[in-house]
């Protein structure tokens, strides 16, 4: 069977002749920019495009809409302990958390298809119902030509904020943000600046 990869296997054995891999933080963990960035799996949504990412420069997590999920909450809490326990002076690291326009996880604002996915996964109907945010802004029809709702990325980025804000294992010497990318653009909007977790937070 054909590999889609192997093109791109031909671009690692180029990169492998090259020093970039060396050029890595003195700590894996605490990257070049100080960046935990998470952002849509999309393709139109590569961080190393959009922000000119570079080798080393921040940790990447993608996920189906950029939503922060059970997973990014685990690593997040997780690479802040590592911190924290090995690294007490820093520098802590920046989580921004990227949503963008034209998302595909509008598919998942659809009854019938939801309950599809829902069915044929396993995943709980509720949790895939979260992801997606009707725009409260929008007046009369809230719905798309494709007849699914008009999402706000805005609203989305800065219910993630404040879920990563408050969830109690979340490192309070790390900071928050959120952005928007515009697909159509290419620009990227600051919707909610650094902010550190509340340590009232804190079990």
């Amino acid at each position: 069977m054909n590999s889609n990869l192997v093109p791109l296997l031909e671009r690692n054995r180029a990169f492998a002749e090259t020093d970039t891999r060396t050029h890595v933080p003195p700590q894996p963990f605490l990257p070049h920019q100080g960046l935990f960035i998470v952002t849509c799996m999309d393709s139109r949504t590569d961080p190393a495009d959009f922000l000119g990412l570079r080798f080393g420069e921040a940790i990447v997590a993608r996920t189906v809409g950029g939503r922060v999920t059970p997973a990014v909450i685990q690593a997040l809490a997780f690479i802040g302990y590592v911190v924290e326990t090995r690294a007490p002076e820093g520098p802590y690291f920046e989580t921004a958390i990227i949503h963008h326009t034209d998302c595909g996880s509008t598919l998942l604002a659809d009854e019938e298809f939801r309950q599809g996915f829902a069915e044929r996964t396993g995943y709980d109907e509720t949790a895939l119902a979260g992801l997606p945010v009707p725009d409260p802004a929008v007046s009369g029809s809230s719905s798309n030509e494709s007849g699914f709702p008009v999402l706000d990325p805005a609203a989305t980025v800065r219910a993630d904020v404040e879920r990563v804000l408050s969830d109690p294992r979340i490192s309070t010497r790390i900071t928050v943000s959120g952005h928007v990318y515009d697909v159509d653009t290419g620009l990227v909007t600051t919707v909610v600046g650094p902010e550190s977790p509340r340590a009232s937070a804190r079990r």
